[in-house]
């Protein structure tokens, strides 16, 4: 999952890039509202960050710039300001939920995965599953029949993605820009390696296999 955090404050932009970044998040980080309103037009976000007083556009400009150019990505807002017209404003410009500081982090955190798990459908909101496969998402487990796999926080979050996108190929650029904190660099084989370890743990031992090759286009979790 891919965050973007548009944020001027950079000791709080840090604390809170860390923060998702430990939580099996990749993330972007703009310090302008012209800067993020770019980067939101040009990748494919789960959710973002937005600050309300940015420099440059504000944050109640920047989002209902982006609603008007029909990007649906939730929008949570960060706000010094806790009045109830505040809150209001920052809602009707188009954001899904508002947040003031000084706040907690594992209060924003529960709020990201409920807004990327509405936009998804996801109606479980710790565990995910798939035939034999579960996976919890709070206590960061996975299973197969009633085998407890352990799985690096990158192998984690590459699995997550592939469920969360099951039954549907994802490219290698995809998987890079939701999974890894840099663009994709098609000389690179860090994603055929990471793919090829999963697969080790997840499928090598059980049927039926779920990690699918598909040439020339990525790779799709799904039975065959």
């Amino acid at each position: 999952m891919r965050i973007l955090v548009i944020e001027d404050d950079l000791k709080i932009a840090e604390f809170i890039q860390k923060g998702l970044k430990s939580s099996g998040f990749a993330v972007d980080h703009a310090i302008t509202g012209n800067q993020g309103f770019e980067m939101a037009g040009e990748v494919f976000y789960d959710a973002m960050v937005v600050d309300i007083m940015l420099p440059g556009m504000d944050g109640i400009s920047l989002i209902k710039k982006i609603r008007e150019q029909k990007n649906n990505t939730p929008i949570i807002v960060l706000s010094a300001r806790d009045r109830v017209d505040d809150r209001v404003n920052g809602l009707q410009a188009g954001s899904d939920d508002y947040l003031t500081k000084p706040f907690a982090f594992s209060e924003l955190l529960a709020r990201v995965q409920a807004l990327i798990r509405r936009a998804g459908n996801i109606t479980d909101p710790v565990n995910l599953a798939y035939a034999d496969l579960r996976v919890d998402i709070v206590k960061r487990q996975v299973k197969r029949k009633d085998a407890v796999i352990e799985l690096q926080p990158l192998e984690f979050s590459l699995l997550e993605y592939l469920l969360r996108n099951r039954e549907r190929v994802v490219s290698k650029t995809m998987i890079m820009e939701h999974v890894w904190d840099y663009n994709f660099d098609p000389m690179t084989n860090v994603v055929e390696a990471r793919i090829c370890r999963l697969r080790d743990k997840i499928d090598k031992d059980f049927d039926p296999k779920l990690i699918h090759t598909v040439r020339g286009a990525g790779y799709v979790l799904k039975v065959q």
